[in-house]
């Protein structure tokens, strides 16, 4: 390709030009008498493409490998282990890949823990410049590389059990150590609030639309996923046995975020039965108000499924008018994992209400916070004044004693 005007050749790096507008970074190079070209997202990928590449193929290492690269892995995942994915996480995995692609030349075994220290160590200057953290740009927040960290280890994961790569993998470990997450630091989370507190939450269903009141009371109740509560259906409501089924999930496209289709499981996999408390069939009866011939689904507007993008708007709306230190549609889940844990006094309260089947996500949802801190300081402060606290020396009483000056001798 023909290097256009808007592409400025780079300082200590030679044969590489950056392009002013989309950033991408050109590279030359010329074997005998011939000039080839290539465009990368990435000057880390451009100068292993330079370094590596010679003619029609790109020499992998100095050492000749058997194993498959990690591009080839990834596009057989693609083709074997997408389709049982939901499609929000196929969209977040391609999203977190675009990372990984200066190691997709590799060959698996080459991604070593010090190729993954390489990769780390360029990400994180990457995004810790100046230039970067100031260029207002969405990623700017970024805080640390764990999700990209996480995909790789997802991707070795299937790699090693999966029988296409049978014979290679077998004696190969991932490569993704400890270590590698402490040096993926950027900066600290910002302090974020995901457990709304019993009064901010009936506080929050005040200024919310008579629809999603209900809808967010039903979720808070039910301990759900938005998607869950959406993809609620009149077939799965018992309300004489006082049974309802969470089974079926709205999706929604990741880019628009209007729904795309119903999911027949959740995102475990593994329908639940919810009691129908008072407070659920409250919701449940107020709901069959607006119950459609032929319309299966509990929650609608005009008998379509509800958009994500609609209870975004929603749900910010009443979070900005009521003033609770909340936001997203994730909060009332974290809400009642908390509260369950709380009343129920354990890890079993918290999986019976919210589902998990992993005690680690269970313990997440519910731990503790700077609330649960302020709480239990006060009662042990309260129990160590109470403890330390001074006896009183007892006080003579002197009602029976005559004063001298008023006794007389006989």
């Amino acid at each position: 390709m023909s290097r256009s005007k808007n592409y400025k050749k780079l300082k200590n790096a030679k044969g590489i030009y950056q392009n002013d507008r989309t950033h991408k970074y050109l590279v030359e190079k010329r074997i005998s008498g011939k000039l080839f070209t290539a465009t990368f997202l990435s000057l880390y990928v451009a100068k292993e493409w330079q370094k590596r590449f010679y003619g029609k193929k790109i020499i992998k290492d100095s050492v000749e490998s058997q194993c498959s690269t990690l591009k080839e892995v990834w596009e057989t995942m693609q083709r074997n282990h997408f389709p049982i994915l939901a499609t929000s996480t196929k969209d977040i995995w391609h999203r977190r890949y675009r990372m990984l692609q200066t190691l997709e030349h590799l060959p698996m075994n080459l991604i070593t823990p010090s190729k993954v220290s390489e990769w780390v160590i360029y990400w994180v200057g990457h995004f810790s410049t100046g230039d970067y953290q100031n260029s207002g740009r969405g990623h700017a927040g970024r805080c640390n590389l764990n999700n990209e960290l996480n995909l790789l280890v997802c991707i070795f994961n299937w790699y090693k059990e999966s029988d296409l790569f049978e014979k290679e993998a077998l004696s190969l470990t991932c490569p993704v150590k400890k270590k590698h997450r402490k040096m993926g630091f950027i900066k600290p989370l910002p302090d974020k609030k995901k457990q709304i507190d019993l009064k901010d939450a009936f506080l929050f269903f005040e200024f919310l639309q008579p629809l999603y009141r209900d809808l967010a009371k039903m979720q808070f109740y039910c301990a759900g996923r938005i998607g869950e509560i959406s993809g609620i259906q009149w077939s799965n409501v018992d309300l004489k046995n006082r049974r309802l089924i969470i089974k079926e999930t709205c999706i929604w496209d990741t880019a628009n975020k209007v729904f795309v289709e119903l999911k027949l499981f959740p995102k475990n996999r593994e329908s639940r039965i919810v009691f129908i408390t008072d407070e659920i069939m409250e919701v449940l009866r107020h709901r069959e108000a607006f119950r459609l011939q032929g319309n299966n689904f509990v929650f609608h507007v005009d008998g379509a499924p509800l958009n994500y993008c609609t209870i975004q708007i929603n749900y910010r709306a009443a979070q900005r008018k009521s003033g609770v230190p909340y936001t997203g549609t994730h909060i009332l889940r974290h809400g009642m994992a908390k509260l369950a844990r709380q009343v129920g006094g354990g890890l079993d309260a918290v999986i019976a209400m919210t589902g998990h089947k992993d005690l680690k996500l269970a313990d997440h949802y519910s731990k503790t916070t700077e609330d649960d801190q302020k709480h239990f300081s006060e009662l042990i402060m309260s129990h160590i004044r109470n403890k330390m606290k001074p006896e009183i020396e007892p006080q003579a009483d002197f009602e029976n004693v005559i004063r001298l000056k008023n006794f007389k001798t006989s």
